[in-house]
C-alpha cells in the first residue's frame, strides 16, 4: 500500500518542480500527470490535494520553513519542494499523521538523493515538530501578514487593498485558497435543466441547481466532463460568472454576432444556444488549435449557427465591413486574477508590468472591433480578472476616445435577478467571494444611433 502512496507523493513533488521550472499551468500539467500514471481515484485525490495545496500555500510554507533551513541556503530545488509538500501535510491536512508524512519524505529523499540529504530532511522536519511553527501574528504590518497568511504576493495585496479596501481583499485572498466548484451550463436547445439533473443523478452524481443562473448546475461530487450527458452535448463545463456574458449581450433571434476572442468556445456556444440555432455567431481566435476546440464544442452541442475564423481580432476590419454586427462580445485577454483558485501558480508569476501591458492590448482590441458594430448595437467587454486598470479604466478610456459609444444602462434588466444588486450602471464586477464563482468583469456599451 505504502508504495503507491509514496509514489503519489514523489509524483506530486516532481509535478511541483516542473510547474516552477517551466511556468506551466498547473491544471493542464496535473491532467497529463494523472493520465500518464494511471492513478486510482483515491490517489488522484491525494495528488491533486498535495500539488494544489502546496502551491496555494507556498509563501506561508516558506515563512514557516525559513528558520529551520537558514543554514542550508544551497539546497537543491526538489528538496525545497519536498519540504514544502511535507510541511503542507503536517500543517493543513489533519487526516495524515505527521510521522507518516515525515517517514514518506525521508524515503523520497533517500531514493532521490543520498543518505546525507535524507538525514537533513529528517532533521528539519523533526525540529519543526519539536519546536513548533514561527507565528504569523508576530508580523506587525497587516498587508505583509495577509500576504503571508494567504500566500498572495505583497504587491498584489497592496494593489487590491488600494482598489477595494482591506476587508474585501482579505475575503478574496481567503477564498482563493479554497477548491473551486465545478459548474456546467445545460444546453437548453436539447434538454431542460430538470431533465438533465435527473439523468445525472441517476448516474450517481450529486447535483445542485445554480441559484444564480437559470440554466446552470453545480456538481457537488463527480466530474461532469466524464458523463454521457456531456458526450451527447447536453451540457458544457463553464463557470457561472462567465455565463453572464451571453446574458449581457442579449442577442435576439436571427442576429449577426461577433465573439472576438472566442476559444475554447464556452461563450460562443452559449450565445448560439440563446439564439436557438438561428442567426450567426462568428467566433474568432488567433490560434488554429484553439479554433478547433470551438468547432469540436459546437459539433458536440449540435449547434449549426457558429462559424469560426482564425484571425487576429485587431485586424478584423480587413475581413468585415463597418457596421456588420448587431452585437459584439470582446472577452479580452487579461491577467486572469479572477481564476486563481483554478491556477494557483499564477500568483507567483504575474507582475504589475503584465497588467499595464495587458491594458494596452485591451484598448487596441476594443478600438479595432468598435467600427464593426451597427448603430444601436451592443458591445460587451468582459474579463476574468479583478483589477481596475484592466476593467473600469480600460472601459473609461475607451469611452473617452470613442464618443459614439455610451454605457448601456438597460444592461441590468437583461441580467439574472440574483446578480442585479451587484450591477452599478453599465458595469458588473464579480468577486470570487460573491457567490463562489471565478472573479469576472462585464461592461455593456451601446453605439449611439
Amino acid at each position: 500500500m505504502t508504495s503507491t502512496k509514496n509514489n503519489v507523493r514523489a509524483i506530486a513533488m516532481d509535478t511541483l518542480v516542473t510547474i516552477e521550472k517551466n511556468q506551466s499551468y498547473s491544471n493542464l500539467l496535473l491532467n497529463n500527470v494523472i493520465e500518464k500514471n494511471e492513478l486510482s481515484a483515491i490517489d488522484v485525490g491525494l495528488l491533486t490535494e498535495l500539488t494544489y495545496g502546496t502551491l496555494q500555500r507556498r509563501m506561508a510554507l516558506d515563512f514557516f520553513l525559513q528558520p529551520f533551513i537558514k543554514d542550508n541556503k544551497k539546497l537543491a530545488n526538489w528538496i525545497h519542494h519536498l519540504l514544502r509538500m511535507t510541511l503542507y501535510q503536517m500543517v493543513y491536512l489533519d487526516r495524515i499523521p505527521d510521522r507518516a508524512a515525515i517517514y514518506e519524505a525521508v524515503e523520497i529523499a533517500k531514493s532521490r538523493g543520498h543518505k546525507g540529504i535524507a538525514s537533513l530532511v529528517n532533521g528539519v522536519l523533526r525540529n519543526i515538530q519539536r519546536e513548533g511553527l514561527p507565528s504569523l501574528s508576530d508580523v506587525s504590518d497587516p498587508i505583509e501578514r495577509l500576504s503571508l497568511e494567504t500566500s498572495h504576493p505583497e504587491w498584489l495585496v497592496t494593489r487590491w487593498v488600494n482598489q477595494f479596501g482591506y476587508e474585501k481583499t482579505k475575503e478574496m485572498c481567503e477564498i482563493n485558497l479554497t477548491a473551486p466548484m465545478q459548474t456546467a451550463r445545460v444546453n437548453l436547445t436539447k434538454i431542460s435543466r430538470d431533465e438533465c439533473v435527473a439523468i445525472l443523478e441517476e448516474d450517481g452524481f450529486q447535483i445542485e441547481k445554480s441559484p444564480i443562473i437559470p440554466e446552470a448546475i453545480r456538481s457537488l461530487k463527480g466530474n461532469l466532463a466524464s458523463t454521457i450527458a456531456f458526450k451527447y452535448g447536453m451540457l458544457t463545463i463553464q463557470d457561472e460568472s462567465s455565463m453572464l456574458a451571453a446574458y449581457a449581450l442579449g442577442a435576439m433571434e436571427n442576429e449577426f454576432v461577433l465573439d472576438a476572442c472566442a476559444a475554447p468556445g464556452g461563450k460562443s456556444t452559449h450565445i448560439a444556444e440563446k439564439l436557438e440555432n438561428t442567426g450567426e455567431v462568428i467566433s474568432v481566435d488567433l490560434h488554429q488549435h484553439k479554433v478547433k476546440l470551438i468547432n469540436d464544442n459546437a459539433r458536440r452541442l449540435g449547434l449549426s449557427n457558429i462559424k469560426t475564423n482564425v484571425s487576429d481580432s485587431r485586424l478584423l476590419q480587413e475581413k468585415f465591413k463597418d457596421e456588420t454586427f448587431h452585437r459584439i462580445l470582446l472577452d479580452a485577454p487579461c491577467s486572469g486574477l479572477g481564476v486563481m483558485r483554478r491556477k494557483p501558480d499564477m500568483k507567483y508569476t504575474k507582475t504589475e508590468k503584465d497588467l499595464n501591458r495587458l491594458s494596452n492590448i485591451q484598448q487596441n482590441l476594443l478600438t479595432s472591433v468598435a467600427p464593426l458594430l451597427k448603430k444601436g448595437g451592443i458591445l460587451v467587454y468582459s474579463t476574468c480578472t479583478v483589477d481596475k486598470e484592466e476593467n473600469d479604466n480600460t472601459v473609461k478610456t475607451f469611452l473617452e476616445n470613442n464618443p459614439e459609444f455610451e454605457g448601456d444602462l438597460s444592461f441590468k434588466n437583461r441580467m439574472p435577478e440574483a446578480v442585479q444588486p451587484l450591477i452599478t450602471g453599465f458595469e458588473l464586477q464579480i468577486f470570487p467571494q460573491d457567490f463562489g464563482s471565478d472573479g469576472f468583469y462585464i461592461a455593456a456599451l451601446r453605439k449611439k444611433v
